[in-house]
């Protein structure tokens, strides 16, 4: 059963493991099915990567689901992802926009051109051993959007069984991309959730653990830049 972070009357928090799929695979209970099994009445609002751990929220009855549902479609659910590389990134914050497109055995590339882009901000850090985190911010919920946008600034995420190059993924403890926060406000009510992701491989060191207790605890108080048009 995923960890349950917070229950409100329309809706639930959980945390999911790196590693869990989303649905039901081959037989085997997905996240949702898990919660479903114990909630029984539950509704989907969004969805993770299986490599991808962290919040994500379920609704307890249809109309919060489609009210859920509208608020992302209005990016009015602000989401936050954390993230290791240890390749240079082309630029150490900004922007990553342009339109997405199917790849080489179900992969993903970003192009140059911005019809229907994925929209992605970051902020990054330098941490130990020539690595550095990423505080991702998605405008838009586009598939694989945060770790196509890593590999298009050159900085592919640690671990990223799809696009993170050369043999050396393999050896990771898992794919370092956490869904870490959410903010947004429901029914008049003001909602932020922060979780940090679990204390494994290079998600377990000093210099990473010391930038989100301090600078990227409260990631929606930032200064986040508004999209130029």
């Amino acid at each position: 059963m995923p960890e349950l972070v917070d229950e409100q009357a329309n809706f639930l928090v959980f945390t999911k493991r790196s590693g869990d799929n989303f649905h039901t695979e081959n037989g085997e209970p997905g996240f949702f099915q898990s919660i479903k099994n114990v909630y029984k009445d539950v509704f989907p609002v969004h969805r993770l990567d299986r490599v991808t751990s962290g919040l994500l929220i379920v609704a307890k009855n249809l109309e919060s689901c489609q009210k859920l549902n509208r608020l992302f479609v209005e990016q009015k659910i602000q989401k936050y992802y954390l993230a290791i590389s240890d390749r240079k990134p082309k630029k150490k914050q900004g922007w990553i926009i342009g339109d997405m497109e199917k790849s080489r055995r179900g992969n993903w590339k970003l192009c140059m051109t911005k019809r229907k882009p994925a929209v992605t901000q970051f902020f990054s850090k330098s941490i130990d051993d020539g690595r550095r985190v990423y505080l991702l911010k998605p405008c838009t919920g586009k598939t694989h959007q945060l770790r196509v946008a890593m590999k298009s600034i050159g900085s592919p995420i640690c671990g990223d069984p799809n696009y993170y190059p050369g043999e050396s993924k393999k050896t990771e403890l898992r794919c370092y991309l956490h869904s870490y926060a959410l903010n947004f406000e429901m029914n008049g009510k003001k909602y932020f959730y922060c979780d940090k992701p679990k204390k494994e491989g290079l998600f377990n060191t000093k210099s990473f653990l010391d930038l989100i207790s301090d600078e990227y605890s409260r990631p929606h108080c930032l200064d986040w830049p508004k999209r130029k048009k």
